[in-house]
């Protein structure tokens, strides 16, 4: 087993008395892609929320290279490595493409961006243009171009490929691809099977709020989808 950077134990939580994800339970090592799916409304979403702070733990455990993230708010997990790119309210519509891309820095300067924009031109082409104006595929990629850009370990993306178009959403597999040989991980929602299967080692089937399967082996997508539709 690689490096151990997060360790996820029997988490448990949802919204305020309501529990939507119980027990869920992995590892995520050094540039290793964990990837999370299932049906529409199981709680994929709402797990990976209490992953990035952004709904609380209600029990279990996450602990991020030795640090315990049971109280840990949103803003300082990135302080300490972990990037999230959500699945809603990705982009500030009333801010250009540019300051979307920026406002997070002390720097202007676009410079980390150069190999994203040379895969996602369209992003380069609209930089003073609102982002409200985008499309919603453009934004997912605004939002997934911000994530893995960050200079952080560990990058949560919830849904990245919905609404892109299929040739960007290869564009995003070399992307994450790359960024996992350089040490980092990520821990993936999606629906795309096949975009997982590009870039998964281990991927955990969620139902009704709850693990159901796992498996690290590779060409799993007739097994998943034999079990979803279960």
């Amino acid at each position: 087993m690689s490096d151990i950077i997060m360790q996820i134990e029997g988490v448990t939580g949802g919204y305020d008395d309501l529990i939507v994800v119980r027990d869920i339970s992995f590892n995520v090592g050094v540039g290793e892609t964990i990837s999370i799916t299932g049906r529409n409304g199981v709680g994929k979403t709402t797990f990976i929320k209490i992953l990035s702070g952004s709904l609380p733990l209600i029990d279990g455990k996450i602990n991020f290279r030795g640090v315990d993230l049971s109280n840990v708010t949103e803003h300082k997990r990135y302080n300490l490595g972990i990037s999230y790119a959500p699945q809603e309210r990705i982009v500030f519509d009333d801010l250009s493409v540019q300051d979307n891309l920026t406002l997070h820095y002390q720097e202007t300067d676009l410079d980390r961006y150069e190999g994203f924009f040379d895969k996602f031109p369209r992003l380069k082409e609209r930089l003073k243009q609102r982002a409200g104006i985008l499309s919603g595929g453009e934004k997912k990629l605004l939002s997934f171009t911000r994530a893995v850009a960050e200079p952080t370990e560990l990058i949560l993306l919830d849904e990245p490929t919905e609404g892109v178009q299929f040739d960007n959403i290869n564009l995003m597999s070399q992307i994450i691809l790359d960024e996992k040989n350089k040490g980092r991980a990520f821990i993936v929602v999606d629906q795309n099977l096949s975009f997982l299967e590009s870039i998964t080692d281990t991927i955990h089937l969620i139902d009704h709020g709850e693990q159901i399967y796992y498996t690290n082996e590779k060409g799993f997508r007739s097994e998943i989808e034999t079990r979803i539709t279960i």
